[in-house]
């Protein structure tokens, strides 16, 4: 057994005695590929962890995963040696740069979205795990909308929408967002502008997806944030280090903490509410995930 997986193991047993926490899964994803959806969700996860967030990002990208790419991490193990019962939860987590972890999904996501019923409990054993020891744990899909891709949407307590202003990500956003609406309409949809010029223009391309929604969809759509076209991200990519910690004082970084920040405050408030009864966690994912499509 690892290093690693027993330094994880005695945070869980310490955990224990702690109240547990209100572990969310939110699901970022887009309607075409080329936005930076894995270099918003790679940063997103850091500037949680820098507010004292407990994060574990899953890679569901089959085709063409890249979270440890970005971070030029290779990864021991993937969810597909958790699901051959080759290893556990703890042997497929790896560490990333400022103790953000990260599960790398590899085939492991087709695999996990056809697993036989047999197998469930187990996956559901080792990966509730989770539950209650970390406060969020990100699923980074691959771009487009495919049927693997909805289930993890619609079984998720969040989804985050990144688009950028140019026209064609504009409407391939919109179109993924209709299909997620019709299925449930609860879905709790927010959208990420990236890569904007100005802030006005990340302001008007939200307004167009939201006047579009809430007209023929009846929903409100809420924008979590907008970001900048900073030529420090590909700069980062390039080099293999997360921006938000090659370039903090840079612009895109900056905006990423902003946004960071008024979602705790968003959260906290709601909290405090606790209006919509919702079951929250990586149990009641999992659950849902295999109900919506049985």
């Amino acid at each position: 057994m690892s290093d690693q997986a027993e330094r994880l193991r005695s945070l869980v047993a310490k955990r224990s005695h702690q109240p547990a926490i209100n572990t969310r899964v939110i699901t970022v994803t887009s309607g075409k590929g080329g936005v930076g959806k894995s270099n918003f969700t790679l940063n997103y996860a850091l500037g949680l962890t820098a507010q004292g967030k407990k994060v574990v990002v899953l890679d569901a990208d089959v085709g063409f995963a890249n979270i440890d790419v970005l971070m030029g991490i290779k990864p021991k193990k993937t969810l597909a040696d958790l699901i051959r019962r080759e290893a556990d939860l703890w042997e497929i987590l790896e560490t990333g740069p400022n103790g953000v972890q990260f599960i790398a999904g590899g085939s492991g996501f087709q695999e996990l979205l056809e697993v036989r019923t047999e197998e469930y409990d187990y996956l559901v054993s080792q990966l509730g795990q989770l539950q209650g020891q970390v406060d969020y744990v990100l699923i980074d899909t691959g771009a487009g909308l495919n049927h693997q891709t909805l289930r993890l949407l619609l079984a998720s307590d969040e989804i985050l929408v990144v688009v950028t202003p140019e026209p064609t990500a504009i409407t391939d956003a919109y179109a993924l967002i209709k299909t997620v609406a019709n299925r449930h309409p609860e879905a709790k949809l927010k959208l990420v502008i990236n890569r904007v010029e100005s802030a006005a223009e990340g302001r008007e391309t939200a307004e167009k997806i939201r006047l579009v929604a809430e007209r023929f969809l009846d929903l409100k759509l809420p924008t979590l944030g907008i970001l900048p076209d900073d030529p420090i991200v590909s700069k980062a990519v390039r080099r293999q280090t997360p921006f938000l910690l090659s370039h903090p004082d840079s612009q895109a970084s900056r905006s990423i903490l902003k946004l960071i920040q008024e979602q705790l405050h968003g959260e906290r408030l709601h909290d405090m509410s606790k209006t919509d009864g919702q079951g929250h966690g990586v149990k009641q994912f999992l659950h849902r995930m295999v109900r919506l499509f049985r």
